[in-house]
């Protein structure tokens, strides 16, 4: 997964959500769910705060270009 955010994609797993589960709880599609995993896109603050409100990690953590070292 290159460039991607292998923690985020590993923390909805942890947590049991799928892709669509996610998304659908927080309120946007399974394809933004899945942009955001592989580093395409970075989310609105609005939608960061969400996912870690859901995941329970710091949402600027989603803004930090060395996470997955």
């Amino acid at each position: 997964m290159p460039k991607g955010r292998i923690w985020f994609k590993q923390t909805r797993e942890d947590k049991g959500f799928t892709q669509e589960e996610l998304a659908a709880k927080i309120g946007i599609t399974r394809q933004h769910i899945g942009l955001i995993e592989n580093g395409v896109v970075a989310p609105s603050v609005e939608v960061a705060k969400k996912l870690a409100a859901v995941l329970g990690f710091n949402w600027t953590r989603l803004y930090d270009d060395d996470d997955d070292k």
